[in-house]
C-alpha cells in the first residue's frame, strides 16, 4: 500500500570541488568535478566506494526488495532457448537452464544428439566474462568467438576447432567494435583501435581499422586493409564476405549514422578496393549478391528504406535500378531460402513480406500476433529456418518457417510462471509540444483502475535511429504483476518512422525529443494511468541523457528518475572512448558558438540548479563502462547531492566490474532490477509490496 513514510536521513559522501574551467566561444564553464574522470585514481576508486555504501545501506533498509528480488529469481528460472542455427553437420543453439549468468551454446548432430560447444559460465568465476560474438567457417568446421571481460567493449578473439573444440593458433587481443568475417578457411578480418593512451576505459579511441588475420601466423603480421590514414580518420570500420566468398566488402563511418561504401573482389588477386560511395549521406550495405550482381540496402533518396541491384564492375549509385522500392513504412530485409523478407515497421509493429529474387512478392506472411518478429534469415540452400516473435506480455517464442509454402509451425515457447491472458497491451497516439503525433504502447494488468495511481515506468530513448519495438522483459513482467504500468513512446530520434524521424530529434532538434518524452508524461498523467507522485522515468544510454534533461526541465513531472549509464555532460562526451562518433546525433560544443550554446542549454550536468526539489533519483552505471564512461554519472550525482533540495534521495548504483550492459551476468540483473523497482516503489510511498508473489 502507498502511505507517506518517514524519509531514511542520508548522509551523502562529500565529493571535493576543484577549480577548472574551460572556455567556449567566450562562455566561461566551471567544471568542479572533472577529476572524477580519472577512473585510475585512488581518489575516485574511494569516491565509488563511499557512495556505493551510502546507497546500498538506503537499499538494503527498504522492507520489500528482498520479496522483489525473490520474485524476479522465481520468474526469471525457465528454460531459455534461442533460435536454432546449422553450421557443417550440426546445429547450434543458446540455451539457459533458468538462472545461468550466461547463456551456454550447444550443439546437435545430425543423428540428435546433444552436447556443450561453448560454455561462457567456465569463462571466469564470478560470471563476468561473456560471450560476445561467434562467427563459423561456411563449411562449419572453424569457429572464431569473442569475448567480453568485465562488461569491456574490447575484445579477445579465440578460434577453435569445430571438430575437436581444440584451440587454432594464438588469441588476438584488443579488438573493439567488431564482428568477425572469414575468407575461405585461412583467416577472417576484424576491425579495432590502437589501444589507447592513458585509460583503456576512458581515453579517446577514434581512428578504426580493418584488419586480416591468417591463421597461425601472429596478431603482429595482420594486414591492415582499411583504415589508419590521419587525413580520413573513421571512427568505425567493418568488414564482410560475402556468403559466396567472392566479395570483400567495407563499410566506413565518422558517425553513428551515414557510411561509405567499398567493394574487393576477392577472386581476383591484388585486386583495387572499389568504391561504391564515396560519402557518409546514407546509410547503405550490400545484403545480397548472385554472381556480379548485388543488391544494396539503402536509404539514398529514400529515407525509409529501399533495395537496390547494380552490377559490381560499375556499382555507383548512378547505375542502381530499385527492386524494392521504398514505401511509407520503415524497411529492414533479409535473406534466406532463396528469397528476400522485406520486415517492415508500420507504427512500430512487425510486418513481414516475402519476395523471390526477381522483385515478385509471393506472400505477406501472416505473423502470429501483434508485436515483434525477428529472423526471417538463413543460407540460400536452406528449406526452412526460424523466425522469432514476442510482444510486451508475450514472451518470446520461436517458429520454423517453410520457405515454398510460407506455413510454420511452433517451434519453441517457454513454460514461465506468468499468465499473459492476464495483462493488456494498447497503442495510442499523443501529441506533442509542436503537435507531432507519437505512438506509445501502454502495459498493464487488465481491469486496472484508471484513478492516478498506478505506479508507472515510462521508459524512452529517442536517439541514434534505434527503434523501441515490443518485446518481452522478465522484469518489466514482474513491475507490471505489482499492478505497475509499463508505458513505451516512440520518440523522435529513433528509427520508428525512417530516416526524418531520426533526423527530428538529432543536433539542434534534440530538444523534440525531450518535449515528446514529457508530452508523454503528461497524456498519462491527464488520461489517469498514474500521476506525478507515481510516475518514474526509466532510461539508459541515450536514454539516461533522456531522463536526465527531462528531470532538470520538468522537475515536478515525475516522483522517480532512473538514467541508467548515460550520457549527461554533453560538453565533454566527445573527448572520451569512441564519443566522437555520436556527433551526428548531439553536435558537439566545438563545432560553433550556437551548437555549445543549444548543448549548454539541455545538458544534465550543467543544468542541476540549487533550490530545486528533483525527484527521488538513481543514477545507475558499471566502473568498467568504456561506451558511457562511467564520469558522466559520477558528476550528475554530485551535481544532485550538492543541489538538491527537499527529502527525495538522489543516490547513485556503481555495478563493479561491470560495463554498459552487454554481458551482464544474470546475477547481476536480478540484483540491479530489485534494487530499481524497490527503490522506485518506496519512494512513490509504498512499504509493502501491492501484489505479493
Amino acid at each position: 500500500m502507498a502511505q507517506e513514510k518517514e524519509a531514511p536521513s542520508i548522509t551523502y559522501p562529500i565529493t571535493k570541488k576543484a577549480n577548472i574551467e574551460d572556455t567556449f566561444f567566450g562562455t566561461t564553464v566551471k567544471d568542479p568535478y572533472r577529476w572524477l574522470e580519472d577512473d585510475r585514481s585512488a581518489e575516485t576508486e574511494d569516491w565509488v566506494k563511499k557512495q556505493n555504501k551510502v546507497t546500498f545501506s538506503y537499499l538494503d533498509k527498504i522492507p520489500f526488495k528482498s520479496h522483489i528480488k525473490n520474485r524476479l529469481e522465481k520468474l526469471w528460472n525457465y528454460e531459455k532457448l534461442t533460435s536454432p542455427f546449422k553450421k557443417g553437420n550440426h546445429t547450434y543453439y543458446y540455451k539457459n537452464d533458468g538462472l545461468q549468468n550466461q547463456y551456454v551454446l550447444y550443439r546437435k548432430n545430425l543423428k540428435g544428439e546433444e552436447e556443450v560447444f561453448l560454455n561462457p559460465n567456465t569463462f571466469s568465476k564470478d560470471g563476468t566474462t561473456s560471450l560476445s560474438a561467434i562467427k563459423f567457417t561456411k563449411d562449419g568446421s572453424l569457429a572464431a568467438y569473442l569475448i567480453s571481460e568485465g562488461g569491456s567493449d574490447w575484445r579477445k578473439a579465440i578460434v577453435l576447432d569445430t571438430k575437436t573444440k581444440e584451440i587454432v593458433g594464438d588469441t588476438l587481443v584488443d579488438i573493439k567494435f567488431s564482428g568477425i568475417s572469414w575468407k575461405g578457411n585461412d583467416g577472417f578480418y576484424y576491425s579495432s583501435y590502437d589501444k589507447p593512451e592513458g585509460s583503456e576505459l576512458s581515453a579517446k579511441t577514434d581512428q578504426h581499422k580493418v584488419y586480416y588475420h591468417k591463421l597461425n601466423r601472429p596478431q603482429s603480421s595482420d594486414e591492415l586493409i582499411y583504415g589508419g590514414v590521419e587525413s580520413e580518420k573513421h571512427r568505425y570500420v567493418g568488414a564482410n564476405v560475402t556468403e559466396d566468398n567472392k566479395y570483400l566488402l567495407i563499410s566506413a563511418s565518422t558517425s553513428t549514422s551515414g557510411n561509405k561504401l567499398f567493394i574487393k573482389d576477392l577472386s581476383i588477386p591484388n585486386a583495387p578496393l572499389v568504391t561504391i560511395l564515396d560519402h557518409t549521406d546514407t546509410d547503405s550495405s550490400v545484403i545480397e549478391n548472385v554472381n556480379s550482381k548485388l543488391y544494396i540496402v539503402t536509404n539514398l533518396n529514400a529515407p525509409n528504406k529501399k533495395i537496390v541491384t547494380v552490377d559490381a564492375a560499375n556499382p555507383t549509385p548512378d547505375n542502381w535500378v530499385d527492386f524494392i522500392p521504398e514505401t511509407e513504412n520503415v524497411l529492414s530485409p533479409n535473406t534466406g531460402g532463396g528469397y528476400f523478407f522485406a520486415e517492415y515497421m508500420v507504427d512500430a509493429i512487425s510486418k513481414v513480406y516475402q519476395y523471390n529474387y526477381n522483385g515478385k512478392l509471393i506472400r505477406e506472411v501472416k505473423l502470429p500476433g501483434i508485436g515483434s518478429a525477428g529472423g526471417f534469415g538463413g543460407k540460400k540452400e536452406d528449406k526452412d529456418f526460424y523466425f522469432s516473435f514476442s510482444n510486451y506480455k508475450t514472451p518470446g517464442s520461436y517458429y520454423k518457417y517453410n520457405v515454398e509454402s510460407g506455413d510454420y509451425n511452433l517451434y519453441w515457447a517457454p513454460e514461465i510462471d506468468f499468465n499473459s491472458d492476464e495483462f493488456e497491451s494498447n497503442q495510442v497516439f499523443y501529441t506533442s509540444k509542436d503537435g507531432t503525433k507519437i505512438p506509445m504502447l501502454i502495459t498493464h494488468k487488465k481491469g486496472i483502475e484508471l484513478n492516478g495511481k498506478n505506479p508507472t515506468i515510462l521508459y524512452g530513448y529517442g536517439g541514434f535511429n534505434i527503434s523501441l519495438t515490443p518485446s518481452f522483459s522478465i522484469t518489466n513482467a514482474v513491475w507490471m504483476e505489482q499492478g505497475g504500468v509499463y508505458a513505451v513512446p516512440n520518440l523522435r530520434g529513433g528509427g520508428e518512422y525512417g530516416k526524418k524521424w531520426h533526423d527530428a530529434g538529432t543536433k539542434m532538434q534534440k530538444q523534440n525529443v525531450f518535449d515528446d518524452f514529457i508530452a508523454a508524461a503528461e497524456y498519462l498523467i491527464e488520461n489517469k494511468y498514474t500521476s506525478s507522485n507515481f510516475l518514474a522515468l526509466r532510461g539508459g544510454s541515450n536514454g539516461g541523457l533522456l531522463v536526465g534533461a527531462t528531470m532538470t526541465q520538468r522537475p515536478d513531472i515525475a516522483k522517480v528518475a532512473l538514467p541508467a549509464v548515460g550520457v549527461l555532460d554533453m560538453l565533454r562526451y566527445h573527448t572520451f572512448t569512441a564519443g566522437a562518433g555520436w556527433a551526428y546525433d548531439y553536435g558537439t560544443a566545438n563545432d560553433s558558438k550556437e551548437m555549445f550554446t543549444y548543448l549548454k542549454g539541455y545538458s544534465p550536468v550543467h543544468n542541476v540548479k540549487k533550490g530545486v526539489s528533483y525527484p527521488a533519483t538513481m543514477v545507475t552505471t558499471g566502473d568498467h563502462d568504456d561506451r558511457v564512461v562511467p564520469a558522466h554519472s559520477f558528476k550528475f550525482a554530485a551535481e544532485l547531492q550538492a543541489k538538491q533540495t527537499g527529502l527525495n534521495p538522489t543516490l547513485i548504483r556503481i555495478e563493479t566490474n561491470a560495463g554498459h550492459g552487454a554481458g551482464t551476468p544474470v546475477s547481476k540483473i536480478i540484483e540491479q532490477y530489485a534494487d530499481i523497482f524497490a527503490f522506485t516503489l518506496f519512494n512513490m510511498g509504498y512499504t509493502e509490496l501491492p501484489n505479493k508473489k
